[in-house]
């Protein structure tokens, strides 16, 4: 029976994952493909940890690169996470003629772009379900499942930490600086949690998806990226009663004439997003997303979005792909990023400024008469009309709270309206904007 040999970097909680399941599902692993998948080694820097395997067979070693230049691997699985030395162990193994599989969505977003024409020189695959929704397969259902359409949207709630945090606010009514304790406390979040709260993590992941929809390059740096520490129980309550609930989403949609995608808007921020739609329902550290083809019109796919037991399924369902085509069969499997590499474009970035949408604003006043009527004037100047308006009761400061929902515009008429209300005497300088998807499913 033909065997496909792994080796393994990273022993951590999903490392550790990989393991259990190439070692306890080998059986069924190889029922499913006709073919053994057989765990030959693995590195990590911590060779004395318990955990809870048998390795019997298994070469550990705590040196990294003896595992992507051995003659007896043909695959290798990255699990150290960040750029560096993940890159040059994926890059030497690939120089090896050794195929890879990573849930590093970081090094695909940054250098996924030299990696990939050098594994379509050399006949190799890069598998990468992991790194972006966990365990749900939204990316093989944009390779594979959805092939035959023109992608006309992608909508993802791609970070489980944010999501917890502006669920429990929510259910709770407790403001961000509290709920965020009770993530790191939990674990959900880290104690630095920068990168999870501000969507660097979630723009990572979009830039990904994307360029797997549109038949782009990955472009993370040119995401616009906002996070979550601004929003407040108060907005929160807020757009509830507007009927609305607030997500941090990843957004991406091709613009362009007659099917020609000239330019890929990329989005990460807090989104209204109508309660009536399942994007809505998606609660506590799950992740979603959200696909719509010109053909099949909207499909979601629901699910863990981290953790050990859901990442670690999403790897070994890629080393199992890859197994299916080995070893003379890999060309005939999708390319990873769902496009010949020679027919992936560098398609431009959509400006934000360019951007449509309609907006929540939230506004702190002083109680005074004509503030109102000052700020719907600034707004008028820009071409920004009101759907709805709230005045909310006066705080303590003597301040008034002013919710705001407006019809569409571009993101540059808002910025340019925002920053004359900003200057007016009687407006605070807390001013808050959210941008509203309607179209959500």
């Amino acid at each position: 029976m033909t065997e496909l040999r792994v080796g393994l970097l990273g022993l951590g909680t999903i490392g550790t994952g990989v393991a259990r399941i190439l070692i306890e599902q080998r059986d069924l692993i190889s029922r499913r493909l006709g073919k053994e998948v057989k765990l030959v080694a693995a590195a990590d820097r911590d060779l004395n940890r318990d955990r809870g395997l048998d390795f019997t067979g298994v070469r550990i070693s705590d040196d990294a690169n003896d595992i992507v230049v051995a003659d007896d691997i043909d695959l290798v699985v990255e699990l150290i996470g960040g750029y560096e030395p993940a890159r040059t162990f994926v890059s030497a193994a690939l120089a090896n003629g050794k195929h890879v599989v990573t849930a590093n969505k970081a090094l695909i977003a940054k250098h996924g772009e030299e990696l990939f024409p050098v594994a379509a020189d050399k006949g190799l695959q890069i598998g990468f379900e992991a790194a972006v929704g966990g365990g749900i397969p939204c990316m093989k259902a944009l390779r594979e499942g959805l092939a035959a359409n023109a992608i006309e949207s992608v909508y993802g709630i791609l970070n489980g930490t944010c999501n917890f945090i502006l669920t429990k606010m929510e259910n709770e009514g407790a403001d961000y600086a509290d709920v965020l304790k009770e993530a790191q406390a939990l674990g959900y979040a880290e104690a630095d949690p920068t990168f999870d709260v501000e969507g660097i993590d979630t723009a990572q992941k979009l830039s990904i998806l994307a360029a797997m929809a549109f038949g782009s390059k990955i472009r993370f740096e040119e995401v616009f990226t906002e996070g979550i520490s601004r929003i407040t129980a108060t907005d929160i309550q807020a757009a509830n009663e507007l009927g609305y609930r607030i997500k941090l989403l990843g957004i991406a949609k091709p613009h362009g004439d007659n099917g020609d995608v000239d330019a890929v808007e990329m989005r990460v921020h807090p989104t209204l997003v109508p309660l009536s739609s399942q994007m809505a329902q998606v609660s506590d550290s799950y992740n979603a997303v959200q696909i719509s083809g010109d053909y099949v019109e909207h499909t979601m796919y629901f699910g863990r979005g981290a953790g050990e037991r859901p990442t670690a399924s999403a790897v070994v369902a890629d080393i199992m792909d890859i197994a299916s085509g080995f070893p003379d069969g890999i060309a005939h499997l999708a390319p990873p990023m769902g496009f010949v590499e020679a027919s992936r474009r560098d398609i431009a970035t959509m400006p934000m400024a360019d951007t449509e949408c309609e907006y929540f604003i939230r506004l702190m006043v002083k109680d005074q008469p004509g503030v109102i009527a000052s700020v719907t004037s600034i707004l008028a100047d820009h071409r920004i009309s009101l759907e709805a308006l709230t005045q909310k009761e006066r705080h303590a400061s003597h301040n008034v709270p002013i919710i705001m929902l407006t019809h569409e515009t571009t993101e540059g008429n808002m910025q340019a309206a925002i920053s004359r209300i900003i200057g007016l005497e009687a407006v605070e300088d807390d001013v808050l904007i959210l941008r509203k998807e309607s179209a959500v499913a």
